[in-house]
């Protein structure tokens, strides 16, 4: 039998058998030489027919990324107070907006560098969006270094301080070491060493462990994350998508 014979056969034989009632096809009982047969009927088939293999990774995809969809739906209902809510996260925008942003950040991240302007042009141009800032340093030890100053900072002195705190270290240049934030924190007319003094308090050790906590349950290990709503955004997004997910986010509560 020529080759292409053989396999237009197998894979004659494969579609009978596939359509074939699960009752009548009854693959738990099968010989082994049935069994070998059939995979090889199987094989055939998807050789000269490739394209439903992509075909079949494409579902595949589409499947887990709908279950993804509904995991993190599921995780940000069972944590969105602590999410909005935490009772030391600074809070900025307008704080009775009718919509609240929450994003996990850290300093030394590139992508919250580049998003930092699309959230405040966001926040901004909206004028009703409710910004939660929660420090997630995850990216060595001068993340947290800097996690620690600014916290410390909103500690020692209030909200204000710390957006000020929070834009000069997310354009940062410098390696953020004890001397440059001591510089910072002169040149933005703060108590350097009040805040240096706070930096390895236990508040601010809680208030960084319990984000980190937060984070794990939500299966966040990546920086930025943001929470619009009651959507899980996992990583960059520019202000214009963002922009239409408020839109629709509002259309759904009207």
């Amino acid at each position: 039998m020529k080759p292409f014979t053989r396999a237009a056969t197998a894979a004659a034989t494969a579609l009978a058998l596939l359509s074939t009632p699960a009752q009548a096809l009854d693959l738990d009982n099968m010989s082994e030489s049935e069994r070998e047969a059939f995979g090889e009927q199987i094989r055939a088939y998807l050789l000269e027919n490739p394209e439903l293999i992509l075909e079949a990774v494409d579902l595949l995809e589409q499947r887990q990324q709908q279950a993804e969809a509904v995991r993190d739906d599921t995780l940000v209902a069972d944590n969105l107070a602590e999410l909005q809510n935490d009772g030391y996260s600074w809070v900025g925008g307008n704080p009775d907006g009718d919509i609240t942003l929450v994003e996990f950040m850290d300093y030394r991240c590139g992508y919250c560098r580049r998003a930092a302007p699309e959230v405040e042009k966001l926040v901004k141009g909206d004028g009703n969006i409710r910004l939660v800032i929660k420090e997630f340093p995850i990216l060595g030890e001068a993340s947290v270094l800097s996690s620690r100053f600014a916290v410390a900072a909103k500690l020692v002195a209030g909200g204000e301080a710390y957006k000020q705190v929070h834009d000069a270290l997310i354009e940062f240049g410098s390696e953020p070491n004890e001397v440059a934030l001591r510089r910072l924190a002169e040149g933005l007319s703060l108590d350097a060493e009040a805040i240096f003094a706070k930096m390895d308090s236990e508040e601010v050790t809680a208030e960084l462990r319990q984000t980190r906590a937060l984070a794990q349950k939500m299966a966040i290990s990546g920086t930025p994350t943001f929470v619009l709503g009651n959507e899980l955004l996992r990583g960059y997004l520019p202000a214009d998508q963002m922009e239409i997910m408020v839109a629709e986010i509002r259309d759904q509560q009207s």
